[in-house]
């Protein structure tokens, strides 16, 4: 079972490798949000399917993907659309791209009459999207068994979301919505500092 001092650790190894320059692409490091991860986790079984960003490591990993997979993956330029099929595990660099598939699969199990769910993981930018809403609405009109989470950190990239879209949140008052806040260790992309347009 992976604990909190394990997602760090293996963040930690990455960090390393990225500065020792073992990793030759960019990087989206997680951080800060292990307790809310470990308590969400604990719901999605291992027949469910989960969706990701370029932050998708902690996922990976809480999803039952090996570290050294995981890991060997980031070493060869994969960090930010790392997937695995057997662990029903997909992720995308572009925002808002994993969800109109995660609908599709949504879709899927509710025609097949499956026993598992899809849980999406999206930051605060992309949940203030247009394909966001659409895929909520679309999800939320068919009944379909997809969980949305909101992993809240404030920021658009670089720039604070609030003042960014005039909101707080967008996806409040759904039922199949989950949102917490945390504040990030590591930068957007790699692991130097911290730039802000705030």
């Amino acid at each position: 079972m992976i604990t909190r001092d394990d997602l760090i650790a293996f963040e930690k190894r990455v960090k390393d490798a990225f500065l020792t320059g073992r990793i030759h692409a960019p990087v989206h490091l997680s951080g800060g949000n292990e307790g809310e991860l470990l308590g969400i986790f604990r719901e999605v079984r291992e027949r469910d399917w989960v969706f990701s960003t370029w932050r998708n490591h902690y996922h990976a990993l809480l999803k039952g993907v090996p570290p050294e997979e995981l890991f060997q993956a980031i070493l060869d330029g994969r960090s930010m659309y790392f997937s695995n099929k057997a662990h029903k595990f997909i992720s995308s660099s572009i925002v808002g791209g994993i969800l109109p598939i995660a609908c599709g699969v949504a879709m899927g199990i509710k025609r097949l009459g499956l026993d598992e769910r899809v849980w999406v993981f999206i930051g605060d930018m992309t949940a203030r999207t247009g394909i966001c809403h659409e895929v909520r609405e679309y999800a939320r009109g068919h009944d379909l068994p997809l969980l949305f989470v909101e992993e809240d950190n404030g920021l658009s990239t670089n720039t604070p979301t609030e003042e960014v879209w005039g909101q707080e949140t967008s996806l409040l008052g759904y039922s199949a919505y989950r949102h917490y806040r945390y504040d990030r260790v590591h930068p957007h992309v790699g692991v130097g500092q911290f730039v802000s347009f705030g």
